[in-house]
């Protein structure tokens, strides 16, 4: 399927490059601020891309040149009731744990600004790459709510209790710069080089075992937090699942002959 494309509703766009799956938030003359619409369209992506055996990898990038997601659509909450925000709220928060949810590891490809929803679909992610453009931040506080899509627990986790607290408190915006030497963006490139570099270890990461990738993603994600006993529990648990795989049995024997394997993925 490399090179082909798909639209979920108006918004999110999959593209394929091999084993390496494109989701684009393509909202641009929002500057892909979330509606419901679009809350909708990446529920749609990610389900399909979770049961998606030949998706190895995902990235989420966008199709605005100076914007990644600026958060959740103000100008469309500002006209909802307090009957209708209640009803839309499995769907804001389910655009986010389907990011978060996705089996395979992803990858944020972050240029301008990531605010608020914005920031909160990277830090759903595995891993964040940014441009020097970037601005992220959670500024929730400032208007009268606080991170509702995962926020206030994704981004201790990255960069502990008390860094979070004056990020989140503060509600301030935090250039590139700054927002690598604080471990919110993993990896800072040249201005316009976010996808190219994203989709770049992407396909690096893809290279290698499917039911490693999500097997190992798996115990990184059910181990976190965990007391260390506990914790290699998970992990046996999931090396289990590898051991006597296809995947397994191909890689040592791939290795054994001096050769590329060729993944069965199961």
């Amino acid at each position: 399927m490399s090179g082909s494309e798909e639209r979920y509703g108006e918004f999110v766009l999959v593209r394929r490059h091999g084993h390496v799956a494109e989701l684009v938030l393509d909202r641009p003359k929002a500057m892909n601020a979330v509606s419901m619409a679009m809350a909708c369209s990446v529920i749609a992506a990610c389900a399909a891309l979770g049961g998606d055996r030949d998706a190895r990898v995902v990235v989420v990038t966008s199709s605005h040149e100076r914007a990644f997601c600026v958060g959740a659509d103000l100008k469309e909450r500002n006209g909802m009731s307090d009957a209708e925000l209640l009803r839309s709220r499995p769907l804001s928060r389910g655009a986010y744990t389907g990011v978060l949810e996705l089996p395979m590891p992803t990858i944020a490809a972050v240029h301008g600004y990531a605010l608020g929803g914005g920031f909160e679909l990277a830090l759903s992610c595995d891993v964040i790459v940014a441009d020097g453009t970037a601005v992220v931040g959670l500024p929730e506080v400032s208007v009268g709510v606080i991170p509702g899509g995962g926020g206030t627990q994704l981004l201790p986790r990255r960069v502990g209790a008390a860094r979070a607290a004056e990020l989140v408190f503060s509600a301030r915006r935090v250039e590139a710069p700054e927002a690598r030497a604080l471990g919110l963006v993993d990896e800072l490139v040249e201005a316009g080089q976010d996808r190219e570099a994203a989709l770049a270890l992407a396909a690096r990461m893809a290279a290698n075992s499917p039911v490693g990738l999500r097997a190992a993603k798996r115990a990184l994600r059910l181990g976190h937090g965990l007391d260390l006993r506990t914790g290699l529990e998970v992990e046996d648990a999931a090396w289990r699942t590898v051991a006597f795989s296809g995947d397994r049995a191909e890689g040592v024997a791939a290795f054994n002959e001096k050769r590329s394997p060729q993944w069965p993925g199961e």
